[in-house]
């Protein structure tokens, strides 16, 4: 049986976009097994991919580096930290490479693959990590599938919280304030979403920006969206995007999510360039400034959501 291990512990959004390189692996060589190390704050992510067999997690240090009992044909060190290569550094592999970008010292323990020249986007460039050792795949698949026992879950959650039609999952946080939309912008299209028929459900973690971020969009609706922020796991964030009509967000996890389960994925872009870091495949829903988020109105989100939402 080949064998072949991914080194790549977090954070979500950047856990979900390498997710294709063991799609990768696996239409190449379907039968393989494919072992991933991840932090465990985002292993559910990983647990919802078909195409991993077999997931480490690993707090990174140096008390807490993995070791395979099996040999493999490949090791891929999709971070290029140090904290990432270390994990990938005992392993027994004929072959170990890397993503391009790497700091920490990441280079003396891989190979470093360049990027094709016409892959663009971060997802695109991870699989290259994987088609440098045989990996086959033309355009990105992620093969994320939500947990029945998650769904089921999440339904009860939404049903308690009087949700019961279409929604659209909304996540007005971000892991830097510049990439935070207006909270009155949001309040405006969650209100003009109300007035379609649309619900609109919060979500986001319990980090104190987020939750400030949401009450600020609260405070300033007239309709009364639903917050499930810090109520699911990382699985049933899955599945609850999963459940959604659409999506609306700025460059964070969750908008990534969006696009490898193909809902429809609406993202806010200004310090970052939606070509490399947008909604796989979905360049064209995203709306960009670069000068400021705020220079990105209302109305043009709205009029992204009205194209897709039926």
């Amino acid at each position: 049986m080949q064998r072949f291990l991914i080194s790549r512990l977090s954070a979500l959004g950047d856990t979900i976009c390498s997710l294709p390189a063991a799609v990768a692996l696996k239409r190449a060589f379907p039968d393989c097994h494919i072992t991933w190390v991840v932090d465990p704050r985002f292993a559910g992510i990983v647990e919802c991919c078909s195409a991993v067999d077999e997931i480490v997690k690993v707090k990174p240090s140096l008390k807490t580096i993995p070791v395979f009992a099996h040999k493999f044909e490949a090791a891929l060190d999709l971070q290029g930290l140090l904290k990432s290569a270390l994990c990938i550094s005992r392993a027994k592999a004929a072959r170990k490479v890397g993503y391009h970008w790497r700091r920490e010292g990441a280079w003396f323990f891989s190979e470093r693959v360049l990027p094709d020249p016409t892959s663009f986007h971060v997802v695109d460039q991870y699989v290259d990590v994987a088609r440098e050792v045989g990996g086959i795949m033309d355009r990105a698949e992620f093969w994320l599938v939500p947990k029945p026992e998650d769904v089921s879950s999440v339904q009860q959650k939404l049903t308690s919280n009087g949700i019961s039609g279409q929604f659209v999952a909304i996540n007005a946080g971000a892991g830097w304030a510049t990439k935070r939309w207006t909270p009155s912008f949001f309040a405006e299209v969650i209100d003009s979403l109300a007035e379609l028929g649309f619900s609109s459900v919060l979500i986001g973690g319990k980090a104190d920006p987020d939750v400030q971020a949401a009450q600020e969009v609260i405070s300033g609706c007239k309709s009364s969206p639903v917050s499930l922020l810090g109520q699911t796991s990382v699985r049933e964030l899955v599945a609850l995007i999963d459940l959604c009509a659409a999506h609306l967000g700025g460059d964070t996890g969750s908008t990534h999510l969006a696009a490898g389960l193909n809902k429809p994925a609406i993202g806010l872009y200004s310090i970052t360039k939606p070509l490399r870091t947008c909604p796989y495949g979905q360049i064209d829903r995203c709306l960009y400034d670069s000068q400021s988020l705020s220079n990105i109105r209302p109305e043009a989100v709205l009029t992204q959501l009205e194209g897709v939402l039926k």
